[in-house]
């Protein structure tokens, strides 16, 4: 899609809590990939190539709680869960929840999807 856009710049939120469970969190994952695309998108093989950036990389899941709250995140609108319940809501049990339980508890602040449901 990238290409189709005329989009030069991609941004994903991996960091490296995430590479046991993740392997595309992998910094070797990322540098592979734009090697690819440099291979394979008509973009990257006239000279044009897609460069992926990843600004949460080297942050801990509690940096990455602080500076989304310091850029004024809505963080009720947002959630890492990778089996949700039915309702759409964050599961609280898998590893993404867990680490972001975690991240929000060293951050020294509160999840609101922690909170019960309204």
């Amino acid at each position: 899609m990238a290409e189709t856009i005329g989009a030069r710049d991609l941004f994903i939120g991996v960091n490296a809590i995430d590479y046991s469970g993740y392997p595309d969190c992998r910094p070797e994952f990322i540098r592979a990939f734009e090697q690819m695309a440099r291979l394979a998108t008509r973009a990257g093989v006239e000279g044009r190539p897609l460069t992926i950036h990843t600004p949460l990389l080297q942050l801990s899941k509690s940096d990455i709680i602080r500076l989304g709250l310091s850029l004024r995140l809505d963080y009720g609108l947002t959630h890492s869960c990778y089996d949700p319940r039915p309702d759409g809501g964050p599961c609280g049990r898998c590893d993404s929840c867990r680490l972001r339980a975690a991240g929000f508890a060293e951050a020294g602040a509160t999840d609101p999807l922690s909170q019960p449901r309204r």
